[in-house]
């Protein structure tokens, strides 16, 4: 046994940290950190703050990266100058990212990604003329030669990454980008050589990967990123995938990476409501047709889900691009046997893939250091102060954990007998289970850095004389509706009713369509285990087919019956959720539609009484005969102690953190973010 053999086999995960031989190189564990764009890769004056990103990514431990899509020629553009390798004078900058890469003692590869009829620019290009629902542009249908000007494309910038110290480059063959718009009859209509039969339709993919291989020669990674299940209509039927994977595999492809799903799917992919490792399994069905080492991708976000896939046989290598952004020690801690101090990714996309698709620089909810790597650093301090924190949600929690990271005496107040604030309101909801892990961290956080925590102490002017710093995380309190029958005993508080002190009835009004409206509404229509711990029936509510006897592995859906009526009410005119989340918020929509939820914008509260809910509509006045009325109208910021300080004269300094700065909706992202920017200061 090699001495890298050995020391998987001493590890809790001994697949996990299993080297992978690839002939001609060998990767030190099956841990692949996949692609993702974080923004540093569009402007050369950023590189160096990219190679910090994946220095610490390498030196965590991770065998291989990828990194976001680069673009081979203008025409594949994400957007107007975005990242791209197709001049002899782009390569340079690439050096300082590959060089740090390797000092860990990581392999690096970097991704080709052609935008299709996906790129926000005028000069896109595709198989045919079809615009696609994401972009505002009608991409040009390519000609014959100009297919094969994209093809020269990607095997010159393959050989510049080669040049620029690459191990190796990822050629984006999924997701719904050029190439997987080639393979599909969706997106290619054309009747030449490129299209028509499924065998010309692949013909792109297969011709780019030979390409590709003759270009950089037979010692370099050539990933090829299959998309197993397009879940779109008319996207690739399984049998075709597994003639591409074969054809991908004879051209030279030395990985298969899984891809699942196109941007335009009407199934979500990698949202926290996704059960773990959801996709696993159609990896596992390519594994009997192809020799290649296969990774599985999505929602594989702690140790013993990577294990037990690669155990299972179901692929060789996993995929973890968000976890590696939550935490960068991700595999050292793994191999050290210290999953529990992992801050686990809870695949919010807050801070990552709705960034990105405002043009901002990608972040981490949990992890707000994730792609500032060179600006936010917890240093030790040269004078230890004593710092009081009153309130252990999250944003108390990140400034406690990095104060006293950083060597300050740090202590924690909290009149709750445990930690999280609002945080245990969320992980009530069905498909937000994934906060309990964010909890399980800050609990190891606290015993690691030596926090002293007081819960079920109301902290006190008296109780914080003494201390240099004092930092207010006392959260917020919701703001009280003024109607009539506002006290009636069919009102209850969003917080009454996620904490179980109020059962609300069959019939059930929302007052409030923000996030928490539409996170009650999500409560109150499940019942019993949410489908996001159950992969086979949360297939079946979003209509994923793993058996390949459908196109784009799409059947019709089979949502669960609600186990309450709901009505989601908001003052405001228009559809309610447009202010949610830019890549989930379709998702908690269609979910609610798919239970029935009747949602309504513009309205006016007209009362309560032993009836219901009196409302007027467009100046028509309805009446909602409802059980219970859920008051979700926002909040307002708890600052008693704040005045109890000021009235007993404290000099100290007083920070507000989180809800009791502004208590703008659950802002967990801003909370985090503040309290560890706040700790990195004091």
């Amino acid at each position: 046994m090699t001495p890298a053999a050995t020391a998987a086999s001493a590890t809790p995960y001994p697949h996990l940290f299993q080297p992978l031989d690839l002939g001609f190189t060998t990767l030190r564990n099956r841990v692949l950190m996949g692609s993702m764009h974080t923004g540093l890769e569009d402007r050369a004056r950023d590189f160096p703050k990219l190679a910090a990103y994946f220095a610490e990514r390498a030196a965590g431990g991770a065998g291989l990266i990828v990194t976001g899509g680069f673009a081979p020629n203008v025409e594949g553009w994400l957007s107007p100058f975005g990242g791209k390798l197709s001049w002899p004078w782009e390569v340079a900058r690439h050096r300082q990212v590959t060089a740090v890469v390797h000092g860990h003692g990581a392999k690096i590869c970097m991704q080709l990604l052609h935008s299709g009829r996906y790129g926000f620019h005028p000069l896109v290009v595709a198989p045919s003329k079809l615009k696609a629902p994401i972009s505002p542009f009608t991409p040009r249908a390519l000609t014959a030669r100009g297919v094969e000007r994209q093809i020269r494309a990607f095997a010159s910038a393959a050989a510049r990454a080669r040049e620029a110290g690459y191990d190796g480059v990822e050629v984006m063959g999924s997701e719904g980008y050029l190439i997987n718009q080639f393979t599909a009859p969706r997106t290619n209509r054309r009747n030449d050589a490129w299209g028509g039969s499924a065998e010309k339709r692949m013909r792109f993919a297969v011709e780019t990967v030979r390409r590709v291989r003759e270009a950089c020669g037979p010692d370099f990674i050539l990933i090829y990123r299959l998309s197993l299940l397009d879940l779109v209509e008319d996207g690739n039927a399984w049998d075709e995938v597994v003639a591409q994977a074969k054809a991908v595999e004879a051209a030279g492809a030395t990985i298969i990476n899984s891809g699942i799903g196109w941007h335009e799917a009407r199934v979500p992919t990698i949202a926290t409501s996704v059960p773990r490792a959801a996709f696993a399994g159609i990896t596992a069905r390519l594994k009997p047709h192809v020799s290649l080492p296969l990774v599985a991708v999505n929602r594989i976000n702690m140790p013993h889900v990577a294990e037990a896939i690669l155990a299972g046989g179901q692929a060789d290598m996993v995929s973890l691009a968000r976890p590696l952004l939550a935490d960068p020690e991700w595999p050292n801690k793994a191999r050290a046997g210290r999953a529990r101090a992992i801050n686990t990714c809870i695949a919010c996309n807050q801070a990552c893939l709705d960034h990105i698709f405002v043009g901002k620089v990608a972040s981490c909810l949990v992890n707000p250091r994730a792609g500032a790597e060179t600006e936010l650093n917890y240093l030790p301090t040269t004078y230890k102060k004593r710092i009081a924190v009153v309130g252990a949600g999250p944003a108390g929690l990140a400034c406690a954990t990095v104060a006293a990271q950083r060597g300050h005496a740090v202590t924690l107040f909290d009149a709750a007998d445990a930690i999280g604030g609002q945080f245990n309101l969320a992980r009530r909801i069905p498909g937000k289970e994934e906060f309990n892990e964010t909890l399980r961290y800050f609990g190891e956080r606290i015993a690691e850095t030596g926090v002293e925590l007081r819960l079920g102490t109301v902290a006190t002017p008296a109780e914080l004389a003494g201390f240099d710093e004092i930092v207010l995380a006392t959260g917020i309190v919701p703001r009280r509706v003024d109607f009539p029958g506002a006290d009636h005993p069919k009102v209850a508080g969003y917080i009454d009713v996620l904490t179980g002190r109020t059962v609300p009835g069959r019939r059930v009004a929302i007052i409030g369509a923000g996030g928490i409206g539409f996170d009650v509404a999500e409560f109150l229509v499940h019942e019993g285990v949410s489908p996001s711990l159950d992969g086979e029936r949360w297939r079946a509510e979003w209509g994923v087919d793993f058996d390949g006897g459908s196109r784009g592995g799409l059947v019709p859906p089979r949502p669960e019956p609600p186990a309450r009526e709901v009505w989601l009410l908001q003052r405001s005119p228009g559809r309610p959720g447009r202010r949610l989340g830019k890549t989930t918020g379709w998702i908690h929509r269609a979910t609610l539609k798919a239970k029935g939820v009747k949602m309504l914008g513009g309205v006016e509260y007209l009362g309560v009484d032993d009836q219901g809910l009196h409302l007027r509509v467009d100046g028509a006045e309805q009446w909602l005969p409802v059980d219970t009325v859920v008051v979700c109208a926002g909040q307002e910021p708890r600052r008693d102690l704040q005045a109890a300080l000021q009235a007993a004269g404290t000099t100290v300094p007083v920070h507000l953190i989180g809800g009791a700065d502004v208590a703008a909706e659950l802002d967990a992202k801003r909370a985090i973010d503040q309290g560890s920017r706040l700790a990195a200061r004091l």
